[in-house]
């Protein structure tokens, strides 16, 4: 069982950035896939980056641009690095892991990103 936890959220103005982590308990590197997901209340949870193993990445247009996802295989930990904020990116951020495009198979609690206008 891997434990997914997610940091780095807060109070932005828009046009700041900001850098979140997703720390695994354990070996990430066992996953094809690793992924950032937001939620805003009353809304479907939105997948918006994913990484696979070898590196290559994959951006909803929502965030094409502005966010960019790596992993750290060796630290065991996922990063989104958000630019260019907007009050629209307000949610909670979840990270994720699995062996589907679109990983699903551990989360983490959130992390809650607020982009004031």
């Amino acid at each position: 069982q891997v434990q997914l936890v997610e940091s780095g959220g807060g109070l932005v103005q828009a046009g700041g950035s900001l850098r979140l982590s997703c720390a695994a308990s354990g070996s990430i590197f066992s996953f094809n896939t690793m992924g950032w997901y937001r939620q805003v209340p009353g809304k479907a949870r939105e997948a918006i980056a994913r990484v696979a193993r070898a590196g290559d990445t994959y951006y909803t247009d929502s965030v094409k641009g502005r966010f960019t996802i790596d992993r750290d295989n060796a630290k065991n930990t996922v990063y989104l690095q958000m630019n260019s904020l907007k009050p629209e990116d307000t949610a909670v951020y979840y990270c994720a892991a699995g062996n589907s495009w679109w990983p699903t198979d551990y989360w983490g609690q959130g992390t809650q990103v607020t982009v004031s206008s």
